[in-house]
């Protein structure tokens, strides 16, 4: 029988503190004690003083009702084992069970699935004078999915237009003959016809990239074997790929150059600098601050040229590796909603070949979600019926078609971001704790935040908002990240804040000059 089997209800009754406080606390108990402390300061209006108190009381009773289960659950289980061998015999099966599952000393050997040997594949090649190569293969395929997609808008903008003027003489004529019902029927029809036309175009790009996925991979090993066998890599035009594929056709040569343009264009701002923290033994960070659109980070450049950024060659070198790049995305509790679409829409632009496509793990968290909260609903933590996130929760999505980033933690916010009152117990503070947390303990060494929580610039945000922002998130991080070092794990070697594009020149480099003010970067003294 697993821990997870097993468990108890406790009271905890106090009236220490001038109010009766009584709450039941399930044993053994796996969640932070002191966020059980927060919340029943907050629930029974206790003053703050008496929380460091509260934690001391709490973790005593929850250590004495623990070991009070614990060993009543040993000899009952040891009393039953004793007297009834069938039972002792299930045991130890479960125990061998637990071994060959956890233990890699005692575990089966399993040859390396499909995906481990493509994986192990591609980190050689991408490792070796192929790189190159296969960088520029992959931008061939990216051509061709976007020039699938601006065919697919330009048709159903062609479509809307079309309906637009057949509904605006269809409401001219209404003085002529033309009824109300003949209007409504044409309004279905026009939604049945644009409906159509996107799941056609849908169905054709997810036909497109499966497709480009499974040349792409069986390339990939075709590439290895010939690598192994030849002292240099071959080329685009080799026999191993065929070139006027429509797998790889591009798209005009007028596309694509209008819009990298304008993004050009747009000013950045970006201050760098080298910090050490730790109480002890201190760690060297790098941390940078900088103005940026969220896109940047995401969108891979698909024109004519086939020049590589170093961006994109370091995100390919990464990619199987301990060295990994994490960027928050602020979300709300719809798990894949309007407010992450266009996210979601650079991530189709071009084919996955590495991992699920984003619509594929987006549908396969809202399962997982929906049964947690199923469960969290039976036992109290969350309302019945609720299906939506929480504030302060995040969901991860893997990525290898981004253009500096591999893994996206969605975190959930909501409209208090938008108040100067939120403090370091703020849901989504907490929550970057979390996301910091999950980074150290999943290679992920490089990370880019928000720095005031939000990407646009509003009415709200003055000077003195986003300085009071800044520094909130400044110190929180400056704490989480000391504490890290006790978490294990990989240490967060990059740290980015990003401002919205747009913000003052004036406003970015007064949050600058406070960065290390906070951080105290340590400057070298020079004896003479």
């Amino acid at each position: 029988m697993t821990e997870d089997n097993i468990h108890s209800v406790a009271s905890y009754i106090n009236s220490n503190y001038d109010k009766l406080i009584e709450r039941e606390i399930p044993i053994p108990y796996n969640q932070s004690i002191e966020e059980l402390a927060h919340i029943l300061l907050t629930k029974y209006e206790l003053p703050k003083y008496i929380e460091k108190e509260l934690i001391q009381d709490l973790t005593q009773f929850i250590e004495a009702k623990e070991k009070e289960f614990y060993d009543t659950y040993v000899e009952e289980e040891v009393s039953r084992a004793k007297n009834d061998p069938d039972y002792l015999e299930d045991l130890t099966k479960q125990w061998e069970k637990l071994f060959k599952e956890e233990t890699a000393e005692y575990a089966e050997k399993k040859c390396a699935s499909d995906e481990e040997l493509f994986a192990s594949a591609y980190h050689k090649l991408v490792h070796s004078p192929a790189l190159e190569t296969i960088l520029s293969v992959e931008h061939l395929y990216a051509k061709a999915v976007r020039r699938r997609t601006d065919q697919k808008d330009a048709f159903i903008q062609d479509l809307s237009e079309k309906q637009t003027e057949e509904m605006n003489k269809a409401v001219d004529r209404l003085e002529y003959g033309m009824t109300e019902s003949e209007i409504n029927e044409l309004v279905a029809k026009h939604y049945e016809d644009h409906s159509l036309l996107k799941v056609r175009y849908a169905s054709e790009l997810d036909t497109l990239k499966e497709a480009q996925r499974r040349e792409y991979r069986d390339w990939v090993m075709k590439m290895l074997e010939y690598n192994q066998e030849n002292s240099f890599p071959p080329s685009p035009s080799s026999p191993l790929l065929t070139p006027t594929s429509p797998l790889l056709s591009g798209p005009d040569e007028s596309t694509f150059h209008e819009n990298v343009q304008n993004r050009e264009k747009e000013p950045i701002l970006e201050e760098s600098f080298t910090i050490h923290l730790g109480s002890q033994l201190k760690q060297m960070y790098n941390v940078r601050i900088l103005t940026g659109n969220v896109e940047d980070l995401c969108i891979i450049p698909v024109n004519e040229s086939s020049e590589l950024t170093p961006q994109l060659l370091q995100t390919a070198l990464a990619l199987y590796s301990n060295d990994l790049s994490g960027l928050v995305l602020m979300t709300d509790n719809k798990i894949g909603s309007r407010v992450t679409k266009d996210f979601q829409e650079n991530c189709l632009k071009s084919t996955e070949f590495h991992f699920s496509h984003i619509d594929a793990q987006l549908e396969k968290i809202s399962n997982i979600a929906r049964d947690h909260f199923g469960e969290s609903a039976s036992n109290g933590s969350r309302s019945p019926g609720s299906d939506l996130l929480q504030c302060g929760d995040f969901y991860l999505t893997k990525h290898s078609n981004l253009a500096q980033v591999h893994v996206i933690f969605h975190l959930v916010s909501d409209d208090t971001l938008r108040g100067s009152d939120i403090n370091s117990r703020h849901p989504v503070i907490l929550g970057l704790r979390n996301v910091l947390k999950t980074a150290c303990s999943n290679d992920i060494t490089s990370l880019t935040i928000p720095l005031l929580l939000q990407y646009d610039i509003t009415e709200e945000m003055t000077t003195m908002w986003c300085e009071r922002r800044a520094e909130l998130v400044f110190k929180c991080m400056k704490g989480f990240m000391i504490e890290m070092a006790s978490w294990g794990g990989s240490d967060l070697k990059n740290l980015q804040f990003m401002l919205p594009i747009g913000i003052s020149s004036q406003v970015f480099h007064s949050l600058a000059d406070m960065l290390p003010r906070i951080f105290k970067i340590s400057n070298p003294k020079i004896l003479k």
